[in-house]
């Protein structure tokens, strides 16, 4: 009698078929195959790809010398199967053709789009409005990015049912557009996804005023193309005059500036206006008030605040991470985790004088195509510095950004800030 004869007198032959089918599609998405998919060999993750060798061949040389004598100097040790982390997925391009996604069934596929994001699970609210909490699938989390994190607070993706009725796995995610990132120990971090704007907030006083960190906001805002929106707040601890050189010389190039006052509500309802309709995503230092900006735009948030701490006058980390919510007027905003340093990601040092907006008519009058507008003769941007065409705030800021980027790209600790 064959194993086969067995199974069947102990679970009929349909039964022991369905397990069969089922055991071979585990972990695949249910429905008839996209007719566009192909199947592509893609890169894995090398996060965990150390690991150790299987025999201590610094120790044998350090105590054989004729080993060490014989051994090539050029050969490398790496770990048996450094070479196979590659696997088969199978994928379609995007309407762009920039970008190749993960083939799913859409039939059995919601779409929607995160919420929230922590550790390994997702809060995605569907278009439908079904709020689901979500795993991401083990080859997504898997497959090699440059970012961080393969699914981000405000990305687009397609979720399958599974589990109870408030669970799923998200089978894939959509093209981005509209981030807002820094560079974070070599890597992109993004910090939200599918944005058009950015509110950047900064204090003007506890803590205290940082046009510099603006500006790197402003770089990164203009490199993604997203329009960016500066909030300077608790305007009430300082008097108004000390902004003026600040909110002009960002105000004539063309950026809107608000000044807001949590305390006595000073500007909040200009804010209210700048943020309906849109898809903003709220950034700055920590303590300079964006939750309780928030709260007061609307008052149906209730996000968590917190003081400044009273011995380094700076903010405590209130907010956890990026959580996307509606407003009640319409349009979303995402309040996003205070940072303490702004990386510029993907933006070469030669290229930081293109997205000052002010700089752009007259760099054509220099004299050399690589000028970096610091010590050159017949500069055309030191010329209109001197003119007073472009502010000398912005001058400066751009010469410490060129400065600070530098001592970053050749820190061996990279990421490191001198601030």
């Amino acid at each position: 009698m064959t194993v086969s004869d067995v199974a069947q007198l102990i679970v009929p032959q349909e039964t022991v078929e369905a397990r069969m089918a089922a055991k071979g599609n585990k972990g695949k998405s249910q429905g008839k195959p996209d007719p566009n998919a192909r199947k592509v060999r893609v890169d894995l993750r090398k996060n965990r790809q150390g690991k150790a060798r299987p025999q201590n061949l610094t120790h044998e040389l350090l105590n054989d010398q004729e080993s060490a004598e014989d051994a090539e100097q050029s050969e490398r040790v790496t770990s048996r199967n450094y070479l196979s982390r590659r696997r088969t997925v199978v994928g379609v391009e995007s309407h762009d053709g920039e970008q190749l996604l993960r083939s799913v069934d859409e039939d059995v596929c919601l779409p929607g789009r995160v919420v929230s994001f922590i550790g390994l699970n997702c809060n995605v609210r569907t278009d439908s409005g079904l709020e689901l909490e979500c795993t991401i699938r083990g080859v997504l989390r898997s497959l090699a990015r440059d970012s961080r994190n393969a699914v981000v607070t405000g990305d687009r993706v397609m979720v399958r049912r599974e589990g109870d009725a408030h669970q799923g796995v998200i089978e894939r995610v959509e093209p981005r557009h509209g981030v807002l990132s820094r560079g974070s120990q070599g890597r992109e971090h993004v910090l939200v996804a599918n944005i058009d704007q950015v509110l950047i907030v900064v204090s003007a006083a506890d803590p205290e005023f940082k046009p510099q960190l603006v500006d790197r906001y402003l770089v990164s805002a203009e490199r993604h193309e997203i329009s960016p929106l500066i909030c300077i707040n608790k305007i009430d601890l300082v008097d108004p005059v000390i902004l003026q050189e600040s909110v002009r010389a960002y105000g004539r190039i063309g950026y809107h500036v608000v000044l807001t006052s949590n305390r006595d509500g000073r500007g909040i309802s200009q804010l209210r206006s700048c943020l309906a309709g849109r898809q903003t995503a709220v950034s700055g230092q920590s303590g300079v008030g964006k939750s309780s900006l928030l709260n007061q735009v609307d008052s149906g948030l209730k996000l968590q605040t917190a003081d400044v701490s009273d011995w380094s006058r700076k903010g405590t980390h209130t907010t956890r991470r990026s959580r996307l919510v509606p407003l009640s007027f319409g349009g979303w905003v995402a309040d996003t985790p205070g940072i303490r340093q702004f990386e510029l990601w993907d933006i070469a040092v030669e290229e930081i004088d293109g997205y000052f907006i002010e700089f752009r008519p007259f760099i054509a009058y220099c004299r050399f195509p690589n000028c970096s507008h610091i010590h050159e003769n017949e500069c055309g941007v030191r010329a209109a510095v001197a003119q007073g065409l472009i502010s000398e705030l912005r001058y400066n800021s751009y010469l410490r950004l060129r400065e600070e980027d530098i001592f970053v790209w050749k820190n061996p600790a990279r990421g490191t800030s001198r601030e």
